[in-house]
């Protein structure tokens, strides 16, 4: 399998972890210039985030800018023509799994089948208080809920689920998704969510594992998987240190890698020694043109230099 790109859309979320100073005062207008310029680039996927509410304890960090990903990605399919999108990562623990599936089926329906479903526990606890989730049982209410996704995502028109937390039937819903099997791609890195995401995914999604740490990760995703008997295709992803295309005429940050194409090629390749099937890129930039220029630089120079 060849070593696929996606992205993270900046201006949907704008932590203080990643945020450029230039995304404070963007909106949808450069979302759907950035969505089509990955599009054009050969990127396989585009990402949204998902929280309902941030506390203040919480804001400085995290700042209060994270638009819904239902809705950023169905606005995004209309402005599309071939990328994936994908919730990175929806928490779904947060909403009943048949309000998620009709969304997420719509969203799918209506870009042609190119969904790619997201999930997580979460981290915030305040939300799932607001919300009357039990915080503490979210890996539990997480399980769950990809079980009765699964079900409400499936062809039947009528989908059935009879678990602890969740049992449903007789309740009709359409449109269906595009897909005969919408992707589920599990997040999170600790040892619950690797087993999550052998268990009960299509595919993993790290949350921050550096270079030195993915191949404990990888051999333990395949352990479970052998144990288990699962033989379906698998996705194994990864996040690389932020990038720059070319030279670098400001500070791009000591861990962001950059240089000519194939240097960045070379740096990443090593992802897929790793087994790492796609990587989810991120670039540093001033300005949504300076982005936009290093999503295309990227996609024609760099790409055809990482098989």
């Amino acid at each position: 399998m060849s070593l696929s790109y996606g992205i993270q859309l900046p201006v949907q979320s704008q932590s203080t972890l990643y945020a450029e100073p230039w995304e404070a005062a963007a909106g949808p207008e450069d979302l759907v210039a950035l969505a089509r310029a990955a599009d054009r680039a050969g990127f396989a996927y585009l990402a949204c985030c998902d929280h309902v509410g941030v506390p203040r304890r919480l804001a400085p960090a995290m700042s209060t800018v994270w638009y819904d990903p239902v809705a950023t990605l169905a606005h995004l399919a209309a402005v599309t023509e071939r990328i994936r999108l994908l919730s990175h990562v929806a928490v779904v623990g947060l909403r009943h799994p048949l309000l998620s599936a009709k969304q997420y089926a719509t969203v799918d329906h209506l870009s042609g089948g190119r969904l790619i479903l997201g999930v997580g526990a979460g981290h915030v606890r305040e939300e799932f208080e607001a919300l009357g989730v039990d915080f503490e049982r979210r890996g539990q209410v997480l399980d769950e809920s990809i079980d009765a996704l699964r079900a409400a995502l499936g062809p039947e028109e009528f989908p059935e689920h009879h678990g602890k937390l969740y049992d449903f039937e007789g309740l009709g819903q359409q449109p269906r998704p595009a897909q005969q099997r919408v992707p589920v791609w599990v997040g999170g890195s600790s040892p619950a969510a690797v087993r999550r995401a052998a268990l009960k995914g299509d595919g993993w999604l790290p949350q921050g594992d550096p270079r030195d740490r993915l191949p404990a990760q990888i051999a333990r995703i395949r352990e479970l998987r052998e144990q288990a008997g699962r033989q379906e295709p698998f996705v194994v992803g990864a996040i690389p240190e932020p990038l720059y295309v070319g030279t670098p005429a400001w500070h791009v940050g000591r861990r962001t890698i950059s240089g000519p194409p194939e240097a960045l090629a070379e740096s990443l390749r090593a992802y897929r020694a790793m087994g790492v099937h796609q990587i989810q890129v991120r670039f540093r930039s001033r300005s949504r043109t300076e982005l936009v220029d290093q999503m295309t630089a990227f996609g024609a120079e760099v790409a055809p230099c990482l098989d």
